[in-house]
C-alpha cells in the first residue's frame, strides 16, 4: 500500500487489509513515495478512524518505497495516479511495473480514480477514505484468499 507520506491513506489500507487476511499466510505493508515522515506514526486522525473500526495501526512507522519492494511484494497498490506514476518510474522491468495497481481500480476497473488525501480535510475526510479503502480491501482480500 503506497501513498505520498505514509501517514494517512496507506497506513489505513495496510491495517484494513491485514484485518481481513490471515497474517500467517499474507504480509501486508505500507510506505510512501516521499521521505517526509520516515519513522513517524500514522496521522492521529488515521489512528482514530482505524480504532473506531477495531483496527490498531499505532505500531506502524512511515517508510519510503524503494526498488527492493518490487521483489518483496507480489502486489503494489497506489492510492492515487501521482504515486502510481512515481512508483512505475522506479522500475525498468515490465514484470515489476505490472505489480503496480491503483487500489480503487479494484472497485471501479480502469477508471483510474484517486483515493483523496484527507490530510488537510476534517474528520469526515478520514471516514470517507476509510470507507473507500475498506470496500477496495474487501475485494482484494477475496481475490487473495481464492489464490492461496
Amino acid at each position: 500500500m503506497v501513498c505520498l507520506g505514509n501517514i494517512c491513506r496507506s497506513p489505513l489500507a495496510e491495517g484494513i487489509l491485514q484485518s481481513k487476511l490471515d497474517s500467517n499466510k499474507f504480509t501486508v505493508s505500507s510506505c510512501g513515495t516521499s521521505s517526509y515522515h520516515i519513522g513517524n506514526k500514522p496521522d492521529s486522525r488515521s489512528i482514530e478512524i482505524a480504532k473506531k473500526y477495531d483496527i490498531d495501526i499505532t505500531h506502524q512507522r512511515a517508510a519510503q518505497f524503494n526498488k527492493s519492494d518490487f521483489t518483496t511484494y507480489d502486489y503494489i497498490y497506489a492510492m492515487d495516479n501521482s504515486n502510481h506514476k512515481n512508483i512505475v518510474k522506479l522500475s525498468n522491468k515490465a514484470q515489476e511495473k505490472s505489480k503496480v495497481k491503483l487500489i480503487l481500480n479494484e472497485l471501479y476497473p480502469d477508471q483510474n480514480l484517486d483515493v483523496p488525501d484527507p490530510y488537510y480535510g476534517g474528520e469526515q475526510g478520514f471516514e470517507d477514505v476509510y470507507q473507500m479503502l475498506d470496500k477496495a480491501c474487501n475485494t482484494i482480500a477475496s481475490k487473495l484468499k481464492k489464490r492461496s
